[in-house]
């Protein structure tokens, strides 16, 4: 007796029981599934790029914003900051190293960020091809930007001012592509990099022509430099106490990454937890339907399996039979929930592709996945096998009888 074709049989003589069973499984499976491969994806991009960064120094404004921009590249900059002020705080000999960020302009969309080497070398970002950029409006691209772009080692374009690419082209200076950077899974992945000088040149340059003859009449004296923030990493622990200093007695902003994030994260746990917990009530929930299923169906199948135990069948065979009811529902709603939860990572990754340039697409199985399968087996086997019970108490020769 093949109890794999007979249970199958059983669940498609009964289709709608069936899919809605297997659906509300399936429903609980996506929602937790896709909730852990979002959970790991933006823990593992929050985590890796924050990483040897202790303190942002930056302009007045909210400390998250300005993580998120300097940091991250996925918000606007609180401001620009007296580039003198910010090395004369940064001399600490508590601070190990502190690595300037200039930013304004784009190209298509993709933000020009002005630094130095010290910022490629934080996130080990090497050059694959051509060179580091050296003097004035010299770039190097990250590979994201030289697959969505098109730009090669060689190629010139001019940046778009702003974070938008909608805005104002700086036609009059161009910027020349001169290295293209090794994939490293940060943010320079997504990053158009260049000296300092160049974002200064283009935008004093902008302002000039844009003044015309007036400048020239007025005998245009050079405005302080200035920069977007600055990254900073301390030589030991210590130096955190610099930060209340500097937010006290300055014009300037420090705020902590580890802090800040930590933080985010606990504003968004708590809806994670909320859908966590919906999506087990879901799961319970299909497995109450397959236990009102089976309870039916057997309610239904008691003359076939009143005439199948006569016929020879044990027991224990039906009870299988039952128990792989419901297993085969939990197994189908488990491989369509992990089906499901890698079309809504891909989606959701587009979309945060399109918009911050992140690839948080990743579809491999994740352990607690196959911790999930267990889950689903269990509640699956369980459901099952409280109407299953009803084969031992079965009179054969009554139930035949009445029928």
């Amino acid at each position: 007796m093949n109890l794999f074709r007979i249970s199958w049989s059983n669940l498609r003589d009964k289709p709608l029981s069936s899919f809605l069973s297997g659906l509300l499984m399936t429903f609980g499976i996506t929602i937790i599934s896709l909730l852990l491969l979002l959970n790991k994806q933006l823990d593992e991009q929050f985590r890796k790029n924050i990483k040897g960064i202790d303190m942002v120094l930056g302009a007045k404004g909210s400390p998250l914003q300005l993580i998120l921009s300097s940091i991250y590249q996925i918000d606007s900059p609180t401001g620009n900051i007296p580039l003198e002020e910010a090395e004369r705080l940064t001399r600490n000999p508590m601070i190990k190293t502190a690595i300037p960020l200039a930013m304004g302009d784009n190209y298509q969309s993709f933000r020009i960020v002005g630094t130095n080497k010290k910022y490629l070398d934080h996130f080990g970002a090497t050059v694959a091809e051509g060179k580091l950029f050296q003097q004035n409006l010299e770039t190097v691209i990250g590979p994201r930007v030289a697959a969505a772009t098109g730009l090669k080692v060689g190629d010139t374009f001019a940046s778009s001012h702003g974070l938008d690419e909608a805005g104002e082209a700086h036609a009059d200076s161009k910027y020349k592509v001169v290295g293209i950077l090794n994939p490293t899974n940060t943010v320079t992945d997504q990053l158009i990099l260049t000296p300092i000088s160049s974002v200064w040149a283009v935008h004093e340059h902008a302002e000039h022509h844009e003044g015309g003859e007036a400048h020239e009449e007025e005998g245009h004296e050079e405005s302080p430099r200035e920069i977007t923030s600055m990254l900073i990493k301390f030589r030991n622990p210590l130096g955190m106490m610099l930060a209340r200093g500097i937010n006290n007695n300055s014009k300037l902003q420090a705020a902590l990454p580890n802090i800040e994030v930590n933080r985010l994260f606990s504003l968004l746990g708590v809806g994670v937890e909320t859908l966590r917990g919906l999506a087990i009530v879901i799961m319970l929930i299909s497995g109450v339907s397959v236990f009102v299923s089976l309870y039916n169906s057997l309610k239904e199948r008691r003359y076939e399996m009143a005439l199948m135990l006569s016929m020879g069948a044990t027991r224990a065979q039906l009870f299988g039979m039952l128990l792989l009811e419901g297993l085969v529902l939990a197994l189908i709603g488990f491989i369509l929930g992990i089906l499901l939860s890698r079309v809504g990572l891909w989606l959701f990754s587009s979309s945060v592709s399109s918009e911050y340039h992140y690839n948080l697409a990743a579809f491999g199985i994740l352990p607690e996945e196959w911790a999930l399968l267990g889950v689903a087996i269990l509640i699956g086997l369980l459901a099952a096998a409280l109407p299953a019970i009803g084969v031992y108490r079965m009179n054969i020769s009554r139930t035949l009888a009445e029928e």
